[in-house]
Order: C-alpha cells, then sequence, then structure tokens
C-alpha cells in the first residue's frame, strides 16, 4: 500500500481539497484510495508525534503514536486500499507560529522526519502545495486578522518581504527529512482550483469531477474583513473593496522574484529533490512548433534579387 503525505501548505486550497476527498470517499474507495484528513488526524491520531506537554505518567508517546499508525494503516490495507492519501497542512507547522517569527515554515524538516518515522518506512510519497509568496503572507495576514491577531507593522512588513527563506527551502528539508520519498510540488496558481487535477497528479488515477469546486477557507475581502474585526482594527484597514494588499509595490516585487526563483529551480529539476507538477491540460510544444507569425515584415533568411543594372 502507498502512503502518500499531502502537506497542505495551508493558504493554498488545502481545505478545499480535504473537502473534495470526503464528498467523493465512495467512488475513491472503489479505485482503492483511502483517505485521512483532519477530522481524523486531529482526533488523537497523531498525539504524541511532535513534542509537547505531556503528562508525566512514564509512557513514551512516540512509541504509542508509531503503534496507533501501524493498526490503523493494517486495517486500511485489509479493506482492500492501494493507496492511503494523509491530508494535514499542520505536519509542516502553523500559520501562527509563522507570522510571529516571520519565517516560512523553519521546523518543517524536524517535524518532517518525525511524521516520518512514525510511519514506519511506509511513505512513499509527498505533495507539497506552494503560493506566490506575495499571496501567501497576504492570505495568512488575512486569516490572522481576522482571528484577532494584530495588523502587521511596516517593519514586520519589511521583514517579511526580505525574509531569506523560501519554498525551496522547505522543499530542501522535506527532502532531506524523508529520504527515498518521491516530493510531488503542485503550484497553487495552476492546482488551487482544481483537485481533481492534484488528486490525479499524485495518484495516477482518474479522479472524480464531483464536488471539485467546492472552495472553502477563502480570505476575506477588506469590505468582509473590516466587518469581522474590532472597530478600532477596522478603522487602520485601507477604505475601498476588493483584496486587501499590505505590501507596497517594492516588497511584492521581491516576493514575486523570490517565488519565480523557487519555480525556476523546480523546473530545472530541484536538485533531484522533487518534482515540478505541470498543468495537465497543456501539452508542451515539439520538436519543430509552429510558426505563429508573431513578426511582421520580411523575414531575414530569404533570399531577395538585386535589381538588375540598365
Amino acid at each position: 500500500m502507498k502512503v502518500i503525505l499531502h502537506t497542505g501548505a495551508h493558504r493554498c486550497a488545502t481545505t478545499s481539497f480535504q473537502e473534495y476527498m470526503r464528498q467523493n470517499a465512495q467512488p475513491l474507495a472503489r479505485q482503492g484510495i483511502g483517505f485521512w484528513g483532519p477530522h481524523r488526524t486531529r482526533g488523537g491520531l497523531f498525539h504524541g508525534i511532535q513534542p509537547g506537554p505531556a503528562p508525566a505518567n512514564g509512557r513514551d508517546l512516540v512509541q504509542r503514536a508509531q503503534g496507533r499508525l501501524q493498526i490503523q494503516m493494517a486495517s486500511c490495507r485489509e479493506r482492500g486500499v492501494q493507496q492511503l492519501l494523509v491530508s494535514e497542512e499542520n505536519m509542516l507547522g502553523s500559520v501562527r507560529a509563522n507570522l510571529r517569527i516571520g519565517d516560512l515554515y523553519s521546523g518543517a524538516g524536524e517535524r518532517m522526519a518525525r511524521m516520518f518515522q512514525a510511519f514506519g518506512g511506509a511513505v512513499t510519497d509527498a505533495a507539497l502545495s506552494i503560493r506566490s509568496l506575495d499571496s501567501y503572507w497576504t492570505s495568512a495576514l488575512a486569516y490572522a486578522v481576522a482571528r484577532g491577531h494584530k495588523l502587521p507593522s511596516a517593519g514586520g512588513l519589511d521583514r517579511l518581504a526580505q525574509a531569506p527563506r523560501s519554498w525551496r527551502d522547505v522543499i530542501t528539508d522535506i527532502a532531506c527529512a524523508m529520504p527515498g520519498v518521491r516530493l510531488h510540488v503542485l503550484p497553487f496558481e495552476t492546482f488551487g482550483s482544481r483537485p481533481e487535477a492534484a488528486l490525479a497528479a499524485v495518484t495516477g488515477i482518474e479522479a472524480p469531477r464531483t464536488h471539485a469546486r467546492v472552495r472553502l477557507n477563502a480570505s476575506l475581502c477588506l469590505q468582509d474583513l473590516r466587518a469581522s474585526v474590532p472597530s478600532a482594527v477596522a478603522a487602520d484597514l485601507p477604505q475601498g473593496s476588493g483584496r486587501w494588499r499590505p505590501f507596497d509595490d517594492a516588497q511584492t516585487a521581491s516576493l514575486r522574484e523570490a517565488y519565480a526563483d523557487d519555480i525556476m529551480w523546480l523546473a530545472a529539476g530541484a536538485d533531484g529533490l522533487a518534482t515540478l507538477v505541470h498543468d495537465p491540460d497543456k501539452q508542451a510544444a515539439g520538436t519543430n512548433p509552429p510558426d505563429i507569425g508573431l513578426t511582421r515584415g520580411r523575414p531575414d533568411d530569404k533570399q531577395r534579387r538585386m535589381a538588375g543594372s540598365g
């Protein structure tokens, strides 16, 4: 049985993907696909894998978590599950921790190494959704402010924009933490609204299209964000409607440039650490691409006759 860890990330349509998987649980089961989402993983299944406060009762919580996972995976095998997809974005960390530290999943390597060990080497594949850093941080800030986080200061925004850590570092950490695991990277811009395409890319099945356009947990627009926060906070938000844009033009350009570098690194092979998943609906040009005639006038390589004398 293949075990696929879908690690999010946050604010990359992960909740919508999980809802799509839940709604299609029965047709996917007929294709041998099992699914564990937050409704299951946050009910105690992963308790003890990551360090944290625990009662001093002498029990080895890590060993108990490993045993718990082995029992659940054995049950899946008995039911005929051929590919088990485990989707939990908190495996990487949390949005709150990212904003508090001002960095992008700084503990992802250690956390994923513990997850890999807990599954006892059964993990064969991992999937990570990434997003342009300017829209990722904007979505994370809107999510946090709507839940009581204070508005970012000018210095805080600049720290996020100039942070040296990018998706390349997160991918490298995950790949090093889980040696031998195939890591699939899915850009949000391509797969964010197409969970069926993301599932097909990771599992190789013909994914169902029902419930594929459910959108959950989207960022609030400015007018809704102002209505959801206290009046003192709403007064400091920009006026108008539409998407909140906390970064200035220079900061946005810096974040987009970092993301473009990440995509170029992935497209070039990512040093053999990960695979960039391409849009399945876009076919690459062949050896001899068609001449689409984008230039006007005569081509320079055609011979022309010179006017004769006389």
